[in-house]
């Protein structure tokens, strides 16, 4: 069997966030190679889709525990800015989920030190979505 170069792994949103998850802000994700160009947007090179970075705070209590960090980046693919629904609590942030949500591992080499004894290198996720919607809120009612 081959495995192809960005292997995508679906994942239910309950699996990645079984807490849930809050919304911390929105961002367009930058293309470092088109920069000053212009529109300097990254986009997905399959669909050509704009990258929008989603950070949210992952509410599960294991979380931050190997990383050191429970805030989560997550890639949502959409031609729109994807828009904050409104707080449940004001003065709060947001509850999300994300829809259609893959996984896609890679090797995080950031904490390597120069020689290869020293690297500490590890297995990580890069986790993406079509849409970002209000927790408990149905895909097509946030739209």
């Amino acid at each position: 069997m081959a495995v192809p170069n960005a292997l995508k792994v679906p994942v239910p949103f309950d699996y990645v966030f079984p807490a849930g998850a809050l919304l911390l802000g929105v961002e367009p994700a930058t293309d470092f190679e088109k920069r000053g160009q212009g529109d300097d947007q990254l986009r997905d090179k399959e669909t050509g889709e704009r990258i929008w970075l989603v950070r949210v705070l992952d509410l599960d209590e294991q979380a931050g525990r190997f990383g050191g960090t429970k805030e989560v980046k997550v890639k949502v693919l959409a031609a729109q800015q994807p828009v904050a629904p409104t707080p449940a609590i004001p003065g709060y942030p947001p509850a999300v989920e994300f829809k259609n949500v893959t996984l896609t591992p890679y090797v995080d080499s950031q904490r390597c030190k120069g020689s290869s004894d020293r690297c500490r290198s590890r297995l990580a996720w890069s986790i993406r979505a079509t849409q970002m919607s209000a927790a408990g809120v149905p895909a097509k009612a946030a739209a």
